[in-house]
Order: structure tokens, then sequence, then C-alpha cells
């Protein structure tokens, strides 16, 4: 579905991604890991086409190089990007009633009825502004959006940076249930929350990965990861708890 090689991104003397490879298959929900600056952003900017890249990126047989950013929207590849970017004077239904908009000609995927059905506080909030909307609620509406737009590959950045516990959970509770329709291609700092719902994974440091395999290789060899991430792996052992606990309590 996705083929990456030697993909270099580079900001005036700043070599941000260094030549790095990747495939994502049908099936696939694969996790780049690691602290800010690492890359990770880059490498999902680069694949939507919101910056300018070295090597090459090919989406379903596509090079996304010919494309235009709405071109490769309508073909399938969705990027909700860190930061959520809701539409803050549209309600909640607006803003997923413009996600639609780059479904283009594609039938199969989801509805807004879907949409709240995935996320059951959003259907009491229809009416609300985007502007009024908790951080949580505000990334439930922006994955929602995605999934409405029919994605054929889902690019998700950092779906759980700021979200309480509670909000995270909810948040990959959805993205476990649609795994299994769409593939999917994450940046996450959360380790806990990466190896226990992608399928593999690779640790990112100084624009290269420096360790990747399934999340089980990665998720046991926790000591070498936790040596490359240093307070990013402790304070994400600190969420896995509150997590457990949150599980527990319901």
């Amino acid at each position: 579905m996705l083929e990456i090689r030697a993909l270099e991104v580079t900001y005036g003397p700043v070599q941000a991604v260094c030549g790095i490879e990747v495939d994502v298959k049908v099936g696939d929900v694969f996790a780049m890991i690691g602290p800010n600056g690492a890359g990770k952003t880059s490498t999902l900017r680069a694949i939507s086409g919101l910056v300018s890249y070295k090597g090459t990126v090919t989406f379903d047989g596509v090079d996304c190089r010919r494309e235009t950013i709405e071109g490769l929207a309508r073909l399938g590849l969705i990027h909700v990007p860190e930061g959520r970017h809701v539409f803050p004077t549209l309600n909640v239904h607006e803003n997923l009633q413009v996600g639609t908009t780059a479904a283009h000609a594609r039938t199969d995927g989801f509805s807004i009825d879907d949409v709240y059905d995935l996320f059951p506080p959003l259907k009491a909030l229809q009416k609300r502004d985007g502007w009024a909307l908790s951080g949580g609620e505000q990334q439930m509406v922006a994955i929602g959006r995605a999934l409405v737009a029919k994605p054929r590959l889902l690019l998700l950045d950092e779906p759980s940076l700021g979200l309480s516990p509670k909000f995270m959970q909810a948040v990959y509770n959805a993205l476990a249930q649609v795994s299994d329709r769409i593939p999917m291609l994450l940046v996450e700092q959360n380790t806990v929350m990466a190896f226990r719902y992608c399928t593999r994974a690779a640790v990112m440091m100084g624009g290269r990965f420096v360790l990747e395999g399934t999340a089980q290789d990665l998720a046991d060899r926790e000591r070498l990861v936790a040596s490359y991430l240093g307070e990013e792996h402790a304070h994400a052992s600190e969420v896995e708890e509150a997590v457990d606990a949150g599980d527990a309590a319901g």
C-alpha cells in the first residue's frame, strides 16, 4: 500500500530525515516512535506532500511526487496532523461533514453515524462548536473526520499527545476497531500505546531508524528501547499505569 525508499527531508542546513525506508501493507499498523525532533512528523509530511523530499514515496503504485496534496487525499491517503486542527467555528457534525469531501468516488468505508458509534461522546456534542471542545473531544473529531473521508491509508501524528488516560484509551480503542479495515502509519512518543496496538514499529532517532521489528520484538527489548528514548519512555510507563488503573476501574 505504501512504499518509501531512501527518504530524505532537509530544512536548510538541517537534515531531518536521513534515507529511511518503510513498507506498509494491507492489515499493517506501523508505528514510528521516538523523541521530539527525531524526524517522525517530517516523514508524514513528506508522504502527504506537505514538504519537499528526496527519494521515492509510492502509494498503491502511484508516485506521490506526481500528485498534488489534494490529489493524494482523493486517492485515499488521509493525514491526521498533530494538533488536531478542528475547524473552531464549525460544530462537531459540520466538522465531520467536511471530511466527506475527500471521499471522492469511494463508497466503502465509515459514515458519520459510524463515527458516532466509535466515539459515543460525540453524539451528544453534535451542535457544539470546535473551539468549545476539550482536547480529547477534538482528537475524536479529527480522527472521525479522517474516517469519513474513506481512507485507504491513514497517517496519524501523535494521536495520544496531551490526552488524559481516559481519552487516550477511547481513541486507541476506536483505532483498534478500524485497523482491520484501514492500514495505518502512526507516529507516537508513547511506546506503551504504540506497542499495544501496532503490528510493527521502528524507533527513530536523528532522522534514522535505529531499531525495527514487530511490536512484540520491540516490547521484549524494552530496556534497549528505553535506552534510546530515556525520559520519554519513563513517562510512557506512568501513562500505562494510569490507563491500566482506568481499565480496572471500568
